[in-house]
């Protein structure tokens, strides 16, 4: 079969890989059919995250094509989503709902990144799915697979910076930095869907900014200023020192500051404005698994719409040049 690989900055190619096979009761066998580029994709195929080659793709709508004996969930011709993280749903870290620290598999365990152990990319014309009881996600009647590519990881990523908080804070007011792709501009959209009285941005491209207006942001400073006012949540995804210091400088008495930035360096932090205030602050990887099933309903609904953030869309056979120069968020579906 093909799979898709990462060589190196500015290279992606097809190439031959062992066709996935079932080896077990427990497992199952898709075929994706459409494809999200994620947020840090973008970082590896500029060269800004170092990286050894890997197989490409972490976000997918893959069709079901065979199933192990004892899978009860799922069956062939189903479209789910599969979530980038594996989990066993059965250990404690899974029922405790921390579905990215799954104690059955060897920590950081993914698609289509290069940490942990090798489960291939999601650019690939079959995948393995080792518990598909626990993490596959079947997709509505009447919802895109396009539509829903990114649910893998950057929506349900979205939805942790926002609805958590919101939930304890109804209509509350929201400031975002942006900066570091789509997941500040999922979050926008999912903030305002959940009843959130305003949603504040600074930062970000002209593109994003423009977007985040469509969306219904108030676009506030281009640059980021030391501090926007004071918000009961605030996000960081600007992936800029600036913009860390903003938002937490930003965040209200007892508010909640959540940073989906990755810093690869050393970052000062404004810790007696933090103390002072007295802020949650929460960053780290999100449990995708888990906030699924709640995005998804919301897509569902028709209160949240993915669709506008996607920039470009390809074919799956143009896909290695296409991703070759990826730019921002793409999605590749086959015909």
């Amino acid at each position: 079969m093909r799979q898709l690989q990462f060589v190196e900055k500015g290279k992606l190619e097809w190439r031959d890989a062992p066709e996935p096979k079932l080896e077990g009761d427990g497992e199952a066998v898709v075929r994706p059919v459409a494809l999200a580029t994620c947020d840090i994709d973008v970082a590896f195929v500029q060269g800004r995250f170092p990286a050894q080659a890997f197989p490409f793709g972490h976000e997918c709508v893959a069709e079901v094509t065979d199933v192990g004996d004892s899978v009860s969930s799922v069956k062939p011709g189903d479209l789910v989503s599969v979530p980038f993280q594996i989990s066993c749903g059965e250990c404690a870290a899974c029922r405790a709902g921390r579905t990215g620290n799954c104690e059955s598999v060897s920590r950081l365990s993914t698609y289509g990144l290069p940490i942990g152990d090798d489960y291939g990319g999601f650019a690939s014309d079959a995948v393995k799915v080792p518990y598909p009881d626990a993490m596959l996600v079947q997709i509505p009647d009447g919802v895109s697979p396009t539509t829903v590519a990114s649910l893998s990881d950057n929506i349900p990523d979205a939805w942790r910076c926002v609805a958590p908080a919101l939930a304890d804070q109804p209509g509350a007011s929201v400031l975002i930095a942006m900066g570091a792709g789509s997941i500040a501009l999922y979050s926008i959209a999912i903030a305002l869907a959940l009843g959130a009285e305003r949603v504040d941005v600074v930062g970000g491209s002209e593109r994003d900014r423009e977007l985040a207006a469509e969306l219904g942001a108030n676009v506030l400073d281009e640059e980021f200023p030391t501090r926007a006012g004071f918000y009961p949540v605030t996000v960081d995804a600007s992936a800029d020192p600036a913009g860390i210091n903003c938002v937490l400088k930003s965040t209200d008495a007892d508010g909640i500051c959540t940073s989906i930035g990755i810093y690869l360096e050393p970052t000062p932090l404004p810790l007696l404005d933090m103390f002072t205030q007295g802020i949650t602050f929460m960053t780290g990887r999100p449990h995708v698994r888990t906030l699924m099933p709640d995005v998804l309903e919301l897509i569902r609904e028709g209160k949240f719409d993915p669709d506008p953030m996607t920039v470009n869309r390809v074919d799956w056979d143009d896909a290695a040049e296409a991703l070759s120069d990826l730019r921002a968020k793409t999605v590749v579906s086959r015909n």
